[in-house]
């Protein structure tokens, strides 16, 4: 069978993120979603995504096809449900649709026409940006047992202090002495080749991904995802980090998401509380207005490719898009919007000709090249936001 992620209409609530990728490449838990989708059903995927992500993300249809919700995670009841959908089935979840069959040759899907099969389990959705960090518990716990079950763990170092050792899941290549790791409320999970350098304390949920390093004497508290080849200092909570993003420094980042090829500054700190304890409201792109989130705690999204320098200060619930650059003392207003430069103090364009100088230098570094494709990306994202610039 072939199977097809779909962005769903969750899209748009989920930028800056899905700005420069599909919904389906999200990271939640340990694995982004497409990994968690692949790994329960033994195929790859493809995407149905905005046709300026296209080229990069493809869709590959065949005579036969199960379109699936990005939106939702698999866990295994509702994979049994995918695998066994059928011409004009469809699987809704309070009246969403999660999964469909669909062929080649149906130009229109009138699900009128289709047999509803309810998906009455529980399951994780993704709706808002503000669920990568609130759900990413109970997605770290689903990921551990999938990649854990009917394996062994590397052997604990002598030199690490544990509680619950047995939630611990050690994979190979992985370095860490000196440090302590308390699994008691969630499980730990430490990728392969990772780095955890001596004298840091966590305190799990957290999935830290292939390659990634944790800094002297960091202060981790879990649901926590620091994603592949990011590096990690200072105070960390409930944060989730997508892939080779940095805050190597001291500072503190709480119920906060970071996309790729960020980078905060020595002595960053964000705000996740409101001094008067009100409901955080966050920018809405849907609504191009600030939104509530029903949270009292919620701290910075950061879009791919955006950077900060030293002592920068986030409020609660700011939003920074895609390839901002932010420096200067005070705080930035709580909406920062894609291609800007600057501070408290006012912002200008940050033009991409010279973002792509610096993503192409941050890039190389990791030996990954910024290609034509994700700078058409990048300039597509540049356009569709302009009406966000003040200059």
């Amino acid at each position: 069978m072939n199977y097809i992620l779909f962005d769903g209409p969750s899209r748009n609530s989920l930028l800056p993120f899905t700005y420069t990728r599909p919904v389906a490449d999200l990271r939640i838990g340990i694995l982004t979603i497409r990994e968690k989708w692949e790994n329960y059903l033994g195929y790859t995927t493809t995407t149905i995504t905005e046709d300026y992500l296209a080229e990069k993300y493809p869709m590959v249809e065949m005579d036969e096809n199960v379109m699936i919700n990005a939106s939702f995670l698999p866990n295994y009841e509702l994979v049994e449900l995918v695998k066994g959908l059928e011409a004009n089935q469809a699987i809704f979840k309070d009246d969403e649709v999660i999964a469909f069959f669909a062929t080649e040759n149906q130009d229109d899907i009138n699900f009128e026409d289709y047999e509803a099969i309810e998906f009455d389990d529980d399951v994780i959705k993704i709706e808002h940006t503000w669920d990568i960090f609130s759900k990413n518990g109970e997605a770290i716990q689903e990921d551990f047992d999938l990649l854990t079950k009917g394996r062994t763990s590397q052997p604990i170092p002598s030199t690490v202090n544990t509680i619950a050792a047995d939630n611990i899941f050690i994979e190979e290549g992985a370095e860490l002495h000196f440090v302590n790791l308390n699994a008691s409320n969630g499980p730990i999970y430490i990728g392969k080749d990772s780095l955890i350098m001596e004298g840091t304390s966590i305190r799990g949920p957290l999935a830290l991904c292939d390659n990634a390093i944790v800094k002297m004497g960091a202060k981790i508290y879990g649901p926590t995802t620091i994603g592949p080849f990011c590096k990690v200092g200072g105070e960390v909570n409930n944060a989730v980090m997508f892939a080779n993003s940095n805050k190597g420094h001291e500072g503190y980042l709480g119920n906060s998401v970071l996309g790729e090829w960020c980078n905060l500054g020595a002595d960053t700190n964000n705000s996740n509380l409101k001094n008067n304890y009100a409901e955080v409201r966050l920018w809405s792109y849907e609504t191009e207005s600030f939104a509530k989130t029903g949270l009292q705690f919620c701290g910075l999204m950061m879009g791919d490719h955006s950077k900060c320098g030293i002592n920068t200060m986030f409020n609660t619930g700011t939003v920074v898009g895609v390839s901002a650059n932010i420096f200067g003392s005070g705080y930035p207003r709580n909406f920062v919007p894609s291609f800007s430069w600057g501070g408290s103090s006012g912002f200008t364009t940050y033009l991409p000709k010279k973002v792509f100088e610096v993503a192409e230098v941050v890039m190389k570094r990791r030996q990954i090249e910024l290609t034509d494709t994700d700078k058409a990306i990048l300039e597509h994202v540049f356009e569709e936001t302009k009406k966000y610039r003040r200059d």
